[in-house]
């Protein structure tokens, strides 16, 4: 069912298409293993084949919330940082949200393809570029950390091309798709044992069976 958005909240920041909230443990990339709160916003244009959440793809089947009710219900558990994915978060105006919880002492990380403008104040930005619509130059220079998503032999060579665009403190990760791990992941081990300049990223949440 699709919901009625209220434009005028949702470009202010004010409100967001929550698509799903929880807290978790963190499953890739560089904070893998930390507990943290995770807030999923519906819309996405990007449209990766393999994304395994196409529900998240309509913003219009998510309720707008308030994001001072979500920020709220993030204080609710012990873990300090606060994860912001979709979706494509940077869709969105995000000031207002990273301010709350920054003010609130929560450490703020988003993931992003980086497609759009990145609004807001990040402690962490996990950059996973997509080929369907490459990040903006700027978002580059923003990244913590690069996570290349590995689904074919091809993404070797677009994994070293937008490693040349980032800063030199930004960690390079490459990833598995998942339903292709069992025929990349040795060709990945390979691949960063030859250049050590990477790191192998699992999605440890789904061999844990959580969120």
């Amino acid at each position: 069912m699709k919901t009625k958005i209220n434009k005028s909240l949702l470009e202010q920041g004010y409100e967001l298409p929550l698509m799903e909230e929880f807290y978790t443990i963190q499953g890739e990339g560089f904070h893998s293993g930390k507990p943290a709160y995770f807030i999923r916003v519906g819309g996405c244009d990007v449209g990766c084949h393999w994304c395994d959440v196409k529900e998240s793809w309509d913003a219009s089947l998510h309720p707008t919330t308030a994001v001072d009710l979500i920020v709220k219900n993030a204080l609710k558990f012990p873990g300090k940082a606060v994860v912001i994915t979709g979706g494509e978060p940077s869709m969105y105006n995000l000031e207002y949200i990273t301010l709350q919880l920054k003010l609130q002492g929560i450490q703020t990380f988003i993931e992003t393809s980086g497609a759009y403008n990145l609004t807001g104040e990040w402690d962490w930005v996990c950059l996973s570029p997509k080929k369907t619509s490459t990040p903006l130059a700027i978002n580059y220079e923003k990244a913590s950390e690069l996570k290349i998503i590995v689904h074919n032999k091809n993404d070797f060579e677009w994994a070293e091309k937008n490693a040349q665009y980032v800063n030199s403190d930004c960690k390079l990760f490459l990833q598995p798709e998942w339903s292709k791990a069992k025929e990349m992941m040795p060709l990945i081990v390979d691949y960063v044992m030859a250049h050590p300049k990477w790191n192998v990223s699992l999605q440890t949440h789904k061999y844990m069976n959580i969120p």
